[in-house]
């Protein structure tokens, strides 16, 4: 199943031109990972790190296909597409007026944050992560 959210452009997102610097679709990236960690694996980022556990992002391919100006809503949706036994693979895209802004290609690690190792996915996230898998 694919998680779909949409966010706004904003000014803090943009370069003097008005169209979104590139470093910014990134936060954009990582809000949207982090909203579908809360609203479909059912554990956040306050309760990943409240148990020590922590998701940074070991790889990350990004096409920029064309911009994104002030005002804009842009459509984030997300796609697990392969889990490992510490890692998980997300296809996200983004797009405006129904134009295709953006692909990415991200792979997260799960690890422990005292020792900075990577941990196996608890079965329940997995269960969310394969259910959610098409």
């Amino acid at each position: 199943m694919t998680y779909t959210t949409r966010r706004k452009v904003r000014f803090e997102h943009c370069d003097p031109a008005g169209i979104v610097f590139y470093p910014r679709y990134f936060e954009m990236i990582n809000a949207t990972v982090e909203d579908w960690f809360s609203d479909v694996v059912g554990c956040g980022f306050p309760e990943l790190v409240a148990s020590g556990r922590g998701v940074p992002v070991v790889a990350l391919e990004t096409q920029f296909l064309s911009p994104s100006r002030l005002g804009e809503t842009l459509t984030f949706r997300l796609l697990p597409q392969a889990v490992g036994r510490t890692s998980l693979k997300l296809d996200i895209t983004a797009t405006g007026d129904d134009q295709p802004r953006l692909k990415v290609l991200l792979t997260l690690v799960l690890i422990n944050l005292a020792t900075g190792r990577p941990l196996p996915w608890p079965d329940a996230m997995r269960q969310e992560f394969l259910l959610n898998d098409t």
